[in-house]
């Protein structure tokens, strides 16, 4: 190989002025860890296309906001996170564009650009891999919008969350009756973008949004993880078919469509080759996994009865969440799956042997059941009686040793009674959960809850909140109790700093409060390293704080030497 010619360094620095550098995003992804996928797909597609990703927004030329609408709370905090940026731009950086992204556009895709004319383009999830494109658009379009700097109005934020509440409660309750069909593989793809323009200002914010989103990722789809190396999030299916009486989401996200497991397994693949130990399948159901690629299927099978019938109807060769599990199982390599997002109307007995029969498979199961009493389930239309989720929960139990079960419980529901209270505080007490979470009811405008009469009042229903949390505090202590003097594997994942070892209260748009105060985390004084076990998903359940050295991102043997109320305190093995 002949040797390069040498260049003079002015004539080396000549270059590098001369060429044009990069354009510059940055971005906030706020909500799930499924918007969080979509994030990382937005910010691989930005990479393979040239454009360099800045963490300080003030160098951006322009700026994405990935919202969150799942609740009014979490919309309220995308609402003033876009606001924040709007402001930060017109400090710093007049010519940014801000683009905004996710649930928020999905759902008020007609109405955001009049309450936020600020923003220069909205896009949807259908747009995630054409994010190129729409940042040059939004960049070009700021250039032709910037004006003189108007001062800042505190009014602006209570303004537009008002009026989204008042859009919301206009429209029509969900019915979930749409039979669309995923794009992929079929003459749609690349073809369902709805491209809307706002008339009544030439220079208004553009609107890029599929009315009814069918997008779902394949694994060549470029993608920039933003999880630490040692696990990652694996979107196995988008949207959802489930009637819901309190949920926003398929309005939002659509109907359920599965990825092909082959597709699945080699993103999978891939990830454990590059170092990944832990794989987080996730989406709106898992348990509803492949359902959708039946031939002729229907969308009419959510209850126990019929979802059971059409599994047992399945070709021998269908895929299935079993199939996938057992597949994924079966690849090289010490990592953990875990399974998040299950409906406790789509468990089957398969199931159950399919997680016990595979070693890989963590025994840790996310299965929100929302109450407990026949009536309120009824209300909420879950599909499920109090008595099918109790005699469930003894069949994985039984099925699956040592397995730990998180739910969450929605309390304050509209119609909600004393009685039906009590009974779902007894059944916390009686059934022991090993992970649980709380969320005061939040009334979503456009469901059929929203519509309800008996409606609670917000107090009343924080103080549901606040019992059912004090109920499963006793219950938290006993089972972090019990671990004592056993060995866990678990995956390191740092070095715990002080702010972590002081945090107590944990909570989350998708689970609600987690944990209160925790009265034991000051005896946790010095240096610890943080790891999970089999029974801690990321962000979202316990810790395991180690005093001793250990691998950063690996799996180790720990000796469990005392506990807090929530978290475990251990020694290496």
């Amino acid at each position: 190989m002949s040797k390069p010619k040498s260049t003079s360094k002015a004539a080396t620095a000549q270059l590098k002025t001369s060429a044009p550098r990069p354009r510059r995003v940055g971005l906030v992804s706020l909500g799930c860890a499924k918007n969080l996928v979509d994030a990382e797909i937005m910010l691989g597609s930005l990479l393979k296309s040239g454009v360099e990703i800045v963490n300080d927004a003030s160098q951006a030329d322009a700026v994405i906001v990935n919202t969150c609408s799942f609740i009014d709370a979490a919309q309220e905090e995308s609402v003033d996170t876009i606001l924040e940026h709007n402001a930060l731009r017109e400090a710093s950086n007049r010519g940014q564009a801000l683009i905004v992204s996710g649930c928020m556009p999905q759902r008020f895709r007609d109405e955001l650009p009049k309450l936020m004319p600020e923003v220069d383009v909205f896009m949807g999830i259908d747009q995630v891999e054409q994010v190129g494109r729409l940042v040059e658009d939004a960049i070009t379009k700021r250039a032709t919008r910037v004006a003189p700097p108007a001062p800042a109005d505190p009014s602006v934020a209570k303004a537009v969350k008002g009026r989204l509440q008042q859009i919301a409660a206009q429209a029509p309750a969900h019915s979930h009756d749409h039979d669309e069909e995923p794009a992929q593989g079929t003459a749609k793809s690349g073809k369902t973008r709805i491209t809307l323009t706002v008339p009544s200002k030439p220079a208004g914010p553009s609107v890029d949004v599929t009315v009814r989103p069918l997008y779902i990722p394949q694994f060549e789809t470029p993608r920039f993880r933003l999880t630490p190396g040692h696990f990652a999030y694996v979107k196995i299916a988008e949207g959802c078919n489930h009637p819901c009486s309190f949920c926003i989401i398929p309005r939002m996200r659509g109907s359920h469509r599965s990825r092909p497991q082959r597709d699945v397994v080699a993103e999978a693949r891939a990830l454990i080759a590059d170092g990944v130990r832990e794989l987080n399948l996730i989406s709106q159901d898992s348990t509803y996994y492949g359902l959708d690629l039946r031939p002729n299927h229907s969308r009419a099978i959510a209850s126990p009865d019929r979802f059971t019938a059409a599994t047992q109807a399945l070709p021998a060769d269908a895929t299935t969440l079993c199939t996938l599990l057992r597949e994924l199982n079966a690849l090289k390599g010490d990592f953990w799956i875990r399974l998040l997002y299950t409906h406790p109307a789509h468990w089957t007995d398969e199931l159950i042997r399919t997680i016990a029969e595979c070693p890989k498979v963590a025994r840790y199961v996310d299965m929100p059941l929302q109450h407990i009493h026949d009536e309120m389930l009824t209300r909420m239309r879950r599909e499920t009686s109090g008595q099918y989720i109790r005699d469930l929960i003894a069949k994985i139990r039984a099925g699956i040793p040592g397995i730990a079960i998180r739910t969450t419980f929605i309390v304050g529901f509209p119609g909600e009674t004393e009685t039906h209270f009590k009974t779902l505080l007894r059944f916390i007490e009686e059934t022991r959960f090993e992970r649980l979470g709380v969320f005061a009811y939040s009334k979503e405008d456009g469901t059929v809850a929203g519509k309800m009469e008996k409606q609670l009042t917000p107090r009343l229903r924080q103080k549901r909140r606040e019992l059912a949390m004090a109920a499963q505090h006793q219950v938290a202590v006993s089972v972090s109790e019990s671990f004592v003097g056993r060995t866990l594997k678990v995956l390191v994942e740092g070095e715990a700093s002080a702010k972590e070892l002081a945090k107590a209260d944990i909570s989350s748009w998708e689970h609600g409060l987690i944990r209160g105060g925790d009265a034991g985390m000051g005896q946790l004084k010095g240096r610890y390293l943080v790891a999970r076990g089999e029974a801690d998903a990321p962000d979202i359940d316990g810790r395991v704080y180690i005093r001793g050295k250990l691998p950063i991102g690996r799996f180790a043997q720990v000796r469990i030497v005392g506990h807090t109320d929530y978290d475990l305190i251990a020694e290496p093995a």
